[in-house]
């Protein structure tokens, strides 16, 4: 893993189309904005695994439940929603 430091305003290019620039840092979090292409994926790793996990699910209960209640049950588990 490369570890970089870099402040507000501050970016990091990977390959030729990927820029990314931290806009902000304060005490609660970093703020990051990404410019790439339109075809890249970009997603926060709790959905990535959250998305995996329902699919788990869903195989797993084969017919108790659907795949979109599965997933929409981790995604609410995530958000803390009820």
């Amino acid at each position: 893993m490369l570890v970089l430091t870099r402040r507000a305003n501050e970016s990091i290019v990977i390959g030729d189309d990927i820029t990314v620039t931290i806009l902000a840092v304060t005490p609660s979090g970093v703020r990051v904005g990404i410019d790439a292409p339109r075809d890249t994926r970009i997603n926060r790793a709790e959905i990535v695994l959250a998305v995996g996990d329902a699919n788990q699910q869903a195989v797993q209960t084969a017919g108790d439940e659907s795949a979109e209640s599965a997933l929409l049950g981790a995604l609410r588990r995530l958000s803390g929603a009820s």
